[in-house]
């Protein structure tokens, strides 16, 4: 019988180069897998290491007759030797792969060399991302023994089974597909409900069968995500696979539809790091993510930008979270045939890979791809993207995230069976009311294509806090502003097929300077190491979870001036009541956010919200001055300079408070932004200048005034350069 083992215990590593015929295992460390060597660069906001790696393994030759082993990720390019004989080769970075063994195995000890390297190329996706691309072998690893007969090990990471469930009416059809490497005898299949007990069984060599289902149990979403197991067994092996039954569509005009009925889809994307592990983590990380996705309310996950862990599969499957999942061809379209070639196997293994989770609606095909130039290319790349997933997968829709500027009337929106956007209104450039208003011109003009949000957000650096929230102050004040606008553009939207928070937990992006915090995605709800909830997590609560509760926002906001707004999240109460040092001092009627504003006494001041027999609790403390620590320095240091005029701003000329689609309108200002640019970019140190200088990303970023990309890329623009651009600007006159 076949015997699976895991083998992340006693593995060795090294950055050296190493001759794979000569080894000398001296030159390794002793580590456990999952690994990767930029759990601590790859945050850094500097360099990382990006470049080839080794891992060894020794082991005793198994009894098997055939000996296999599976990685559920190699970051990016892999190169697998057993005793000195490459016996994979494997590109990308996201997905399962195997190698048979056998044939290079000798009796004894043999030894495993696995070669990873995430070092920068031309064919591999991605390359161009707001986020780092961690190396290393940072998944589990499995030993798999097995006779000669027994399921496909070999098609595209597959369990060599493949289940379609199809509903019609009150019956369900569930078609099996087995695939079997030098066997053709009766298979054994057994149909099993969620309680492990048999309901159907089949005996046949037939490797394409049908089993009928009246009336089945269905997954249903968070309310009953029931599923069925089917198993297949031949002499020596045997295989089974998880599955539920269920139906579902998206509606132009009323979003999307789970089983028949209307299923409003709400929720967050998500990234698989973490502080201090990078992509190398543990199923107790995956599940703690999803228990504060499940806290928020969320019913719909976006996983971005890669194909994610088949245990956080799993896990949308048990928990009933609606997925969208989809490839890393992002940000950067490589036009070369290695690189078009790469993307369809990408695509061929997260579709093959995953076929069988009920919890996937959507498969994305690209994000942000749109940023450089459109072109033929990449127009038919992402329709062979789209008809190749069509042809694998009849049962699911394809979707797309487009950047921003692209133009609504684009043929790009016409690929995919439904479209959505990442838009930053209020964030990178324009205002919050912008969010609104755009959804509603695209659906008033193009009423037949369905419509997402597929990511939006704020910066909140919870050290940061303010009276008077504004664009770009990171405070954690304006990401709550921020989302309460958002949420409240949801509410009155209902054409919204599927809406995605950019992001459930901040991330590692290497490129990052910003807010005071380098080498971090500051946007999430949840800080990186999963330890703080924002105040914005508990607005999200009180809009999307049933559970009624209280929340006083502001608690790492403890000094105060004596006038200060007080704000309360909740659920399940239309009236608050707010209590300064026990005597009631305000009522408020509301929805989800109430509003206070109150003046402090000296001293301490104990804070308190009732509604209902629910209650939450601060203090506070009154001060006479503004606590400096609480301010981000960068963008004040902008304000102070134009407010003390070394900064000019003279009318009827260019300067950096205008937005960078300003400054291309003009030749000149483009090309002294260009040469700017140019310099700042000097070293590889300054990856953030770099990209901001590319033509594409320009575009993405037109909206944006170019104090506040100063502003994210930190301290790496030195203030003598921002005053010398902007005095090159004010001499360029407006057309």
């Amino acid at each position: 019988m076949r015997v699976v083992k895991k083998i992340n215990e006693n593995w060795l590593f090294t950055k050296k180069e190493i001759d794979i015929h000569n080894i000398s295992l001296n030159d390794f460390e002793k580590v456990t897998l999952p690994h990767t060597w930029n759990n601590l660069d790859g945050q850094s906001g500097e360099d990382y290491l990006r470049q080839k790696c080794y891992y060894a393994y020794q082991f005793i030759k198994p009894q098997s007759e055939e000996l296999w082993i599976e990685f559920r990720a190699v970051s990016q390019i892999a190169e697998v030797y057993c005793n000195g004989i490459l016996v994979k080769y494997h590109e990308g970075g996201f997905s399962t792969f195997r190698a048979n063994l056998t044939e290079a195995l000798k009796e004894g000890e043999n030894l495993l060399v696995v070669s990873a390297d995430n070092s920068k190329n031309d064919f591999t996706y991605p390359q161009m991302a707001d986020f780092t691309f961690f190396g290393g072998i940072y998944r589990d690893v499995y030993f798999i023994e097995c006779a000669k007969q027994h399921f496909d090990l070999d098609f595209y990471g597959t369990s060599g089974l493949r289940l379609t469930p199809l509903l019609e009416g009150d019956r369900a059809t569930i078609s099996v597909e087995v695939l079997t490497v030098n066997y053709e005898g009766d298979l054994k299949y057994e149909l099993l409900d969620q309680d492990a007990k048999v309901i159907d069984s089949l005996n046949t060599n037939d490797k394409n069968v049908e089993f009928k289902l009246e009336n089945p149990h269905l997954w249903n979403g968070l309310a009953d995500p029931y599923q069925y197991e089917l198993r297949v067994s031949m002499p020596n092996d045997s295989v089974s696979q998880h599955f539920g039954i269920r139906n579902f569509k998206v509606d132009a005009n009323k979003g999307f539809y789970l089983n028949g009925k209307e299923y409003c889809l709400r929720g967050v994307s998500r990234h698989q790091c973490w502080q201090d592990k990078g992509w190398a983590i543990t199923e107790k990380e995956m599940r703690t993510d999803m228990e504060l996705i499940k806290d928020v309310g969320a019913n719909t996950i976006r996983l971005a930008h890669y194909q994610h862990a088949q245990e956080f599969y799993d896990l949308c499957d048990k928990e009933g979270m609606v997925v969208w999942a989809e490839i890393p061809f992002i940000s950067m379209y490589m036009d070369n045939e290695k690189a078009d070639t790469h993307l369809k196997e990408q695509m061929k293994e997260l579709v093959y890979q995953n076929y069988h989770h009920p919890s996937i609606c959507f498969w994305g095909i690209a994000n942000e791809i749109t940023i450089g130039e459109a072109s033929a290319h990449l127009g038919n790349e992402l329709q062979v993207l789209n008809d190749l997933v069509k042809e694998i997968d009849k049962t699911r829709l394809t979707t797309i995230a487009q950047v921003s500027p692209l133009d609504m009337d684009s043929d790009y929106n016409r690929i995919t069976d439904i479209v959505a956007y990442n838009h930053y209104f209020g964030w990178y450039g324009g205002q919050l009311e912008d969010n609104g208003n755009w959804l509603d011109e695209f659906h008033q003009k193009y009423p037949n294509i369905p419509l997402g949000l597929s990511e939006y957000g704020a910066e909140g650096n919870v050290n940061f806090h303010t009276e008077e929230p504004q664009n770009h102050d990171y405070t954690e004040e304006y990401h709550c502003v921020y989302h309460e606008g958002l949420l409240a553009t949801f509410e009155s939207r209902p054409y919204l097929w599927a809406t995605y928070l950019w992001n459930m937990f901040e991330f590692a992006s290497a490129m990052r300077d910003e807010g005071d915090v380098k080498g971090k995605n500051n946007k999430g709800l949840v800080n990186f190491d999963r330890t703080i909830k924002k105040d914005a997590y508990y607005l999200y609560k009180a809009y999307w979870s049933k559970e009624h509760f209280l929340y006083l926002c502001g608690k790492r906001y403890a000094k105060r001036l004596e006038n200060t707004n007080i704000k309360v999240y909740g659920n399940g109460f239309d009236t608050v009541s707010l209590y300064l040092n026990g005597e009631l001092v305000a009522e408020e009627r509301g929805k989800h956010v109430f509003n206070f504003n109150i003046n402090l006494h000296e001293g301490i001041n104990v804070i308190e919200a009732k509604a209902n027999g629910f209650s939450d609790k601060m203090e506070i403390e009154r001060v006479n001055e503004p606590e400096d620590s609480y301010r981000y320095k960068g963008s004040a240091n902008m304000r102070s300079w134009f407010e003390s005029g070394a900064l000019v701003i003279n009318e009827g000329y260019y300067s950096i408070n205008d937005t960078l689609g300003d400054l291309m309108q003009s030749a000149e200002a483009k090309l002294a932004f260009g040469k700017f640019m140019q310099e700042m970019s000097q070293g590889s140190e300054n990856e953030m200048a770099a990209a901001m200088g590319d033509e594409a990303i320009l575009k993405m970023m037109s909206t944006s005034k170019v104090c506040d990309l100063i502003n994210l890329a930190g301290k790496r623009f030195p203030e003598d350069a921002i005053l010398a651009i902007n005095e090159i600007l004010n001499k360029i006159p407006k057309a």
